[in-house]
């Protein structure tokens, strides 16, 4: 018992310290202006690092005012990054221009820039472990000061950071800085252009995954505006990418991909494991549900939800962010996405009955907060992709899903959806009320004529579509949700595949 309590008191004071030696080089708070800023040493060096790198990059230069000069107005946004255990990590001052000033025409054209889905993400993961190589990370600082931009714009000096000998002259922006309407895209045709110049091929379908080949061995990149997913089957062209991106831009090297998102992610031989815990104790926290008491599924079968005209009303914002909260944390937990669906068709007149069920919701979070998706790296040679969520009837869900799959080359084999209504694919008439979606309705079709795709028969007592689409008795919940989500103390090692053939669930 001595010994317990010595080993509880050693970790104890090792977290203390390492708290306060963090502590010491980063501040615990969040300016709310430039004075308050100003008034901490960590933040002041920050707001120096910033303009630094302006200076690196060659944002900008320092000239008199033309005639009918419209500069824009500059500010400073602080913002602390946190690690995965919820520590702090760095403090982060960011002088962005107020776009919202921007008039069309005059200081941008075009502002449409790709950005990553989520499902792309999670493809890439099933990916890479069905492969069986790591994903590792990196960050492009500054990023968006990187892209070249072709109008000509003006902004002013950066509050409290003027010059003393010229406060009348303005910056002319050579580059892009954030806050400007076409910063993202400015950024993005820099790093396209320099990827396919070194030897990549863009994405078919994904226009934000590249890919190289060399040999026998493939390298994939995936962007998210300054975030970078990089992996590949070989050691040295991994390595050779990270010095090539060192060169051309400044990069903070991450490691192996951990925290992305908000998506915690565990690699290993088995397998990859993402799940969102921190992220559903957070909002646990947030709406004072910590201490409810857990429930055994996220909806009663005897649930009946409709307008509910006499109820009370509720407030309507706490409401919508309780919506948007657990919409986002479908990302890890289809088996929680036709409850919160259902909840959501009520946000313009949210009545108490609507908010029961949305906290009934919460209370079941609280009993599984650590499940999330397994990608296995065992399988045989065809790559199953399930997509739940958006399983039932849904081949515009399905098309969505498959193809992400285009850009990383073709299948390895065939793809197998086991809940693929046979009707739809091979109906091959357009009826007036689909024309709207006559393309993607029958991209399925056309892909299982060319012999791409199996439709595979599934019993009705095994059709995963239900958990999507129905509220269940906890026995059926539980069956059906052990082949969408595996809880995080279950990933050791001994996870069986529970279906020949899967190899990931994706929503």
């Amino acid at each position: 018992m001595i010994g317990d309590i010595h080993q509880r008191v050693t970790r104890s004071s090792i977290a203390s310290l390492a708290f306060f030696s963090h502590s010491a080089y980063v501040a615990t708070f969040e300016p709310w202006d430039v004075s308050h800023a100003l008034t901490d040493s960590n933040w002041v060096n920050a707001m120096h690092e910033e303009l630094e790198n302006f200076e690196r990059n060659h944002v900008w230069d320092l000239v008199e005012p033309p005639p009918n000069c419209r500069p824009i107005c500059t500010k400073w946004v602080f913002k602390n990054k946190q690690g995965e255990n919820g520590m702090v990590a760095r403090n982060k001052a960011r002088l962005v221009a107020q776009g919202f000033c921007q008039k069309e025409r005059i200081d941008y054209e075009e502002t449409f820039a790709p950005v990553a889905h989520l499902e792309a993400i999670r493809i890439l993961l099933a990916f890479a472990a069905l492969k069986g190589f790591k994903l590792l990370q990196m960050d492009v600082k500054s990023a968006f000061l990187n892209g070249f931009i072709e109008e000509e714009v003006y902004v002013r000096q950066p509050p409290d950071f003027e010059s003393a000998k010229f406060l009348d002259r303005v910056f002319k922006l050579r580059k892009a800085v954030y806050g400007l309407k076409q910063a993202p895209r400015a950024w993005y045709a820099r790093l396209k252009s320099f990827l396919l110049k070194s030897g990549f091929v863009m994405g078919s379908v994904d226009k934000t995954l590249f890919l190289l080949s060399r040999g026998g061995d493939t390298l994939i990149v995936q962007i998210y505006v300054d975030d970078i997913i990089f992996g590949g089957s070989s050691h040295a062209l991994v390595s050779s990418f990270a010095e090539l991106m060192s060169r051309e831009f400044e990069m903070s090297l991450m490691g192996e991909l951990q925290f992305f998102l908000g998506l915690q992610i565990k690699q290993g031989l088995e397998g990859t494991f993402v799940h969102q815990a921190k992220y559903t104790r957070d909002i646990l926290k947030k709406f004072n549900m910590g201490d409810s008491k857990p429930m055994t599924t996220p909806m009663s079968t005897n649930t009946a939800l409709d307008a509910d005209e006499d109820g009370e009303m509720v407030d309507q914002k706490e409401f919508r962010g309780m919506i948007g909260s657990l919409l986002y944390l479908t990302a890890t937990r289809p088996d929680i996405q036709f409850a919160i669906c259902l909840c959501a068709h009520y946000q313009a007149s949210p009545k108490t009955s609507h908010r029961q069920a949305v906290k009934r919701i919460f209370r079941f979070l609280k009993f599984t907060p650590e499940l999330g998706l397994w990608y296995s790296s065992e399988g045989s040679q065809m790559l199953t992709i399930l997509a739940a969520g958006l399983i039932a009837s849904q081949p515009l869900a399905h098309a969505n899903s498959y193809e992400p799959l285009l850009s990383l080359g073709p299948p390895v084999s065939k793809l197998a959806y086991p809940y693929l209504p046979q009707k739809q694919t091979k109906n091959p008439i357009l009826h007036s009320r689909t024309k709207h979606i006559d393309v993607r309705f029958h991209f399925l079709r056309d892909h299982h004529e060319k012999g791409d795709i199996d439709l595979v028969h599934v019993a009705s007592t095994n059709q995963l579509a239900d958990i999507f689409t129905k509220p269940l008795e906890f026995d059926a919940f539980a069956r059906l949700r052990g082949w969408s989500c595996v809880d995080n103390a279950l990933i050791k090692g001994e996870i069986e595949s529970q279906w020949t053939g899967l190899i990931a669930l994706l929503v």
